[in-house]
């Protein structure tokens, strides 16, 4: 799994009732991308993450204005 600073992170519950957590990447501290990541979640809390099997990383899209 790779990512970049600004990519948003979501993970999902892992039993019945439990919320997804949704935050963005602020520090990417592995080499080339990859974990762990300082993620802000919408609380405000922030958190180093392994991501595990239940997580998905939403890259950021960029416009260069090519095209």
């Amino acid at each position: 799994m790779n990512a970049d600073i600004g990519d948003m992170v979501h993970i999902h519950g892992r039993t019945v009732g439990a919320h997804d957590r949704i935050g963005r990447i602020v520090e990417v501290r592995g080499p080339g991308g990859s974990p762990p990541y300082l993620v802000r979640f919408e609380d405000g809390h922030e958190a180093l993450i392994f991501p595990g099997p239940d997580c998905v990383v939403e890259h950021l899209v960029t416009h260069s204005g090519r095209g």
